[in-house]
């Protein structure tokens, strides 16, 4: 199978919807998707929850064209942005071989998905592909509980990738997996670790089906889907363009994200070090961070460090106080 499928009968433009909650491994599996020898080109449209945009930085795509929707919510504020980059691309058709449409981790896929099937223009030219969602394995348990949204991006999946296997126990896995059957028996699973999996088991799917989504949501064609966020969920972001000192900066988000991270759902930081010519990336979920350098900092470019906290009862003034502190 192709890496994509182009619809040969209508010569629609292929679109998928990937989601997946805060940290799951969205951003991860957008670039092993864009990084494989495929041969495609794609358009990649990229939303996220927070005052400062991170998610397109950290989207390695060098040949893709990546639109960042940074003001509000896909799913809710925006999605007339998306209806409007969307109609654009489809001005210049020929230029890409399909569109992935990267959503916030807190949005609810349903009036994403929508809008390939209410918007007039949209619907004409595209089609969906499939929901794809990627789910942690080792904190999904819990976002069920405490999370709506959560359960919404697996009921809507076509295609769920369980992450991060390599965290929990075999019990432990089958116990998440069981759970996601519960709400979600037709989606094709996959086990993975770093959301890493063949190309051509997430695209090219040809899976959503629309009349299983009218099933689990009668009203999905009605248009005017509301979709109410968390009020309890807060994303504070700060920058700096100080270099900062390595010495004072891992001491602290490790302390921090210990004692604080039951609240800190996720965590992102594009950073300049002292003395370092290499972006530093940094990713957490929870009390888990992952860190690596990503690549030089152009000649072009400000070196200027930016950190991304998302979760419930954050402290603002405290956690802007404790970046500025790792100034060098």
């Amino acid at each position: 199978m192709p890496a994509t499928s182009p619809d040969t009968q209508s010569d629609k433009i292929p679109v998928t919807v990937l989601t997946g909650y805060l940290g799951a491994g969205k951003t991860t599996l957008l670039n092993r998707i864009l990084s494989e020898p495929h041969g495609k080109k794609f358009a990649v449209v990229v939303n996220e929850f927070g005052e400062i945009g991170i998610d397109n930085d950290l989207v390695v795509g060098a040949d893709e064209e990546v639109f960042e929707m940074n003001n509000g919510c896909i799913c809710c504020t925006v999605r007339g942005d998306l209806i409007r980059i969307i109609d654009g691309l489809l001005r210049r058709k020929g230029d890409f071989d399909g569109i992935i449409v990267e959503t916030t981790g807190l949005a609810d896929p349903a009036p994403v998905a929508q809008t390939f099937f209410v918007d007039e223009t949209v619907g004409a030219k595209t089609t969906l592909d499939a929901v794809v969602t990627v789910a942690d394995a080792k904190w999904l348990k819990d976002r069920l509980k405490d999370a709506p949204e959560a359960k919404n991006q697996i009921a809507f999946a076509d295609v769920i990738l369980l992450n991060k296997t390599d965290l929990v126990s075999e019990t432990e896995l089958k116990d998440v997996e069981m759970r996601i059957r519960a709400i979600n028996p037709f989606a094709r699973i996959h086990h993975t670790q770093r959301s890493n999996i063949a190309i051509d088991k997430v695209l090219g799917q040809g899976a959503f089906d629309l009349d299983r989504i009218q099933a689990i949501d009668p009203d999905f064609l009605e248009g005017g889907h509301k979709h109410f966020h968390d009020e309890d969920m807060q994303s504070y972001s700060f920058s700096s363009d100080k270099p900062l000192n390595p010495d004072k900066f891992f001491p602290w988000i490790q302390e921090l994200t210990q004692r604080e991270g039951p609240n800190i759902l996720r965590s992102k930081g594009i950073l300049a070090f002292k003395d370092d010519p290499d972006r530093f990336v940094f990713q957490g979920v929870h009390m888990i961070l992952d860190g690596d350098h990503q690549r030089p900092w152009r000649a072009d470019e400000a070196k200027l460090s930016r950190i991304v906290f998302i979760g419930r009862k954050l402290n603002r003034a405290a956690l802007e106080a404790g970046f500025l502190s790792c100034v060098a």
